[in-house]
């Protein structure tokens, strides 16, 4: 890539930390018709991670499309990062992938090669994750962008969705928290380089072992991934999915190396500080929590780990138990 070229400098933001604000989301379909084919089994409603559609007996199909622009500056790290992301909603719904989509969008004036460079790390991913991109489709666009639409498999009974917790589950995080605080400082050219290797570590790393763990324990109760709305946007839907509350714990926390830090240091996002400020509609945070790891706890996080609502005693050999869910108003939060 040429030195003058970086990428997370063609944006104003990156990776799911660029994402439409959920309360504005809701807006924006609030007047739409709601989806009455009955092949469908999950669709707009809910704000689950992907669409199922039955196509036959005992199959259906998963879809599901992510894309964003850079969180980081090397192209092939982008084009990895972007479809490890995409991929994960697939297994976030309890299926398999089975083939991939690009969909992208670049300034006239960036490096033929960055581009190619893009493409390879997507197509990486999708070789980790035993499938092919098969085609795709790419515009003039005046910030990068890259990501993937991806179809997979599910059986109809074995559909995993954001609502189905019951009361006193455990949940269960399968990545450590903080890639949108790294992100944001490699803006400034303020991440040490060992901090951003396992950010792109985390963030490069597929779900799929992590959902086989939770099925081989399981099946879990509800399910999502961590992203663009944090940790705490995410457990709040899926805890209003089920119709119950949820306790967080932020001690518990699993928080990549050197977040903290960076965090202390002014590094949090913008689209966190979003994060944190939407989330006093719905969660009560307790006197004399620490503050910094709640910044942690609603940072938007660029490719997260699954959220799990598990039955106590099935918690997969994978992940952290972060707190559980319980009788309340539904959505509601308390964060101690």
């Amino acid at each position: 890539m040429s030195g003058a070229q970086r990428l997370t400098a063609m944006a104003a933001g990156g990776g799911c930390a660029c994402k439409l604000p959920a309360a504005d989301l809701a807006v924006l379909l609030a007047d739409l018709p709601a989806v009455a084919d009955p092949r469908v089994l999950a669709g707009t409603t809910g704000f689950e991670d992907g669409a199922v559609v039955q196509i036959a007996d005992g199959i259906a199909l998963v879809q599901t499309v992510d894309f964003f622009t850079p969180p980081v500056d090397d192209p092939f790290e982008f084009g990895r990062i972007a479809a490890t992301n995409a991929i994960s909603d697939v297994y976030a719904m309890g299926g398999e992938p089975l083939c991939a989509l690009a969909i992208a969008g670049f300034p006239r004036e960036l490096d033929p090669a960055v581009v190619t460079a893009i493409f390879a790390g997507g197509v990486a991913a999708a070789k980790e994750a035993g499938i092919a991109i098969v085609g795709g489709h790419t515009i003039v666009d005046p910030e990068p962008k890259y990501g993937l639409v991806v179809s997979g498999t599910v059986a109809p009974d074995a559909i995993w969705r954001n609502a189905g917790g019951r009361p006193g589950d455990v949940l269960v995080l399968t990545k450590a928290l903080g890639t949108g605080v790294v992100a944001n400082a490699l803006r400034a050219d303020a991440a040490p380089p060992d901090v951003l290797a396992a950010a792109i570590g985390s963030m490069t790393t597929l779900n799929r072992d992590a959902a086989r763990a939770l099925r081989a324990a399981g099946p879990p109760h509800a399910v999502t991934d961590v992203t663009g709305f944090g940790l705490v946007g995410h457990l709040h839907e899926l805890a209003e999915a089920s119709g119950l509350a949820a306790e967080l714990h932020l001690r518990d926390l699993p928080v990549l190396p050197g977040v903290l830090q960076l965090a202390g240091a002014g590094y949090v996002p913008g689209g966190s500080r979003r994060n944190r400020e939407a989330a006093d509609a719905f969660a009560e945070f307790a006197p004399g929590h620490d503050e910094m790891l709640a910044a942690i706890a609603c940072d938007a996080q660029t490719s997260g780990g699954l959220l799990a609502a598990v039955a106590p005693g099935s918690e997969p050999g994978v992940g952290t138990v972060i707190g559980r869910l319980r009788e309340g108003r539904s959505g509601s939060l308390l964060v101690d």
